[in-house]
């Protein structure tokens, strides 16, 4: 057609440079830039339509109700689309183990406790053995922002669900907070002081629930919301040390960190609670969920475990012995992180597990996946890391012009 680069339909600068010969028009064109998408819309003549991606990778285009995959450097015809129709265009993930992260920088020299994804944002609370009204937020997990906490307090742990992110604090203490957005927090209560460990959010029926547990001294209480806000108490049903909750499949399900004895204990409500067993006697640190599978790390040993269930476990092993002190999931990968040395894991079946290399060698606490990422902070210094399974930037145009469908 005699030109390398088309104009934008509506001005300014184009990204989708050498569009295929046979296009007519554009109607759209753009460049994604984070691991965001963004929707729109396009009106078409009643022609079918040629989606294109170049850069430095492809791009899942949604037509309405029609999706195409569309690889980097490559055009996808489509149907003939006539009047207005929703568009949305987000980076294609791909599925490499998350093997090696490349290092980020956190807004201070923090002791990040905790980190989840929610609505487009990375949150992070900073505390866990000091007190903070430090915390964080990111809408890639490379570039963070810092926010304010409502209370000076030991902030463990941050969960999100149901369009609020909710942050408690341990170091026998009520405090808890919520925020919407991430950024701006408002304060909450727990309903005893106590030295909280964990958060998580889950889904039961039409019921939104989080439920909080503790560590600390051995004692069992427990705590639980229907909206983030106002706090009821529970009990758990053995007075140890419980440092990890997580949801999936209807079920919380928590782990303890007694080293004498392997507690564990389900719920289907966050209120009411049955004891289980772990396989083994050990310090269990983490637990987390995924593609219908539980699994749990232990602090000190190599030992790990997986469930199906929640209430019945089969012993695993670890990449190394001791300082795995997180499991999160995502993009088909559970991750678990180490607390002693720059290593990790990552598993696709909760069983077996290869080995990750951190950027730094420190005591990385945990991460969480959300718009293509895992992203993880770590304990006492700027220091995070990421793994993107999205190549970014993602060029992409929408023309007139296919006549047959790809």
């Amino acid at each position: 057609m005699g030109v390398n680069v088309f104009p934008a339909a509506s001005g300014g600068a184009s990204y989708s440079s050498q569009p295929p010969a046979s296009a007519s028009s554009v109607l759209l064109d753009g460049q994604l830039v984070t691991a965001s998408s963004i929707s729109t819309s396009v009106t078409g003549t009643g022609a079918p339509w040629l989606l294109y991606a170049n850069g430095a990778g492809g791009a899942t285009i949604t037509v309405g109700s029609d999706t195409y995959s569309v690889v980097a450097g490559s055009t996808v015809g489509t149907s003939a689309y006539t009047g207005s129709k929703s568009v949305t265009i987000a980076p294609s993930v791909s599925s490499s183990p998350p093997a090696t992260w490349t290092a980020s920088t956190m807004p201070s020299a923090s002791v990040w406790a905790g980190i989840a994804f929610g609505n487009g944002y990375f949150v992070s609370v900073e505390g866990a053995y000091t007190s903070s009204t430090v915390a964080a937020y990111s809408t890639n997990g490379v570039t963070w922002s810092s926010s304010t906490l409502p209370s000076s307090s030991a902030w463990q742990s941050v969960t999100y669900g149901n369009g609020y992110f909710v942050a408690i604090a341990g170091g026998g203490s009520t405090a808890a907070a919520y925020s919407t957005n991430g950024t701006t927090w408002t304060a909450s209560t727990l309903p005893s002081s106590q030295f909280w460990a964990s958060v998580a959010y889950g889904l039961i029926g039409a019921t939104n629930y989080y439920v909080a547990v503790r560590g600390g001294t051995a004692i069992n209480p427990g705590a639980y919301s229907t909206n983030g806000t106002t706090w009821t108490a529970s009990t758990m049903p053995s007075s140890v040390k419980y440092q990890s909750v997580t949801f999936g499949n209807g079920y919380f399900v928590a782990v303890a960190n007694t080293g004498s004895t392997g507690y564990s204990a389900y719920s289907t409500n966050g209120s009411t609670w049955t004891a289980s067993n772990m396989p083994t006697a050990d310090y269990w640190f983490a637990v987390g969920y995924g593609n219908g599978i539980y699994v749990a790390t232990a602090i000190s040993t190599a030992n790990g475990a997986y469930s199906t269930n929640g209430t019945t476990w089969t012993t695993m092993t670890m990449p190394a012995s001791g300082g795995w002190r997180s499991v999160g999931y995502g993009n088909g990968y559970f991750v678990s992180l180490n607390f002693s040395t720059a290593t990790g894991a990552y598993s696709t079946n909760g069983n077996t597990w290869s080995a990750i290399t951190m950027p730094t060698n420190n005591a990385w606490i945990g991460s969480a996946y959300g718009g293509g990422k895992f992203v993880a902070v770590e304990e006492g210094t700027t220091d995070g890391a990421y793994f993107s399974f999205q190549a970014l930037p993602v060029a992409y145009g929408i023309y007139n012009g296919a006549t047959v469908r790809a």
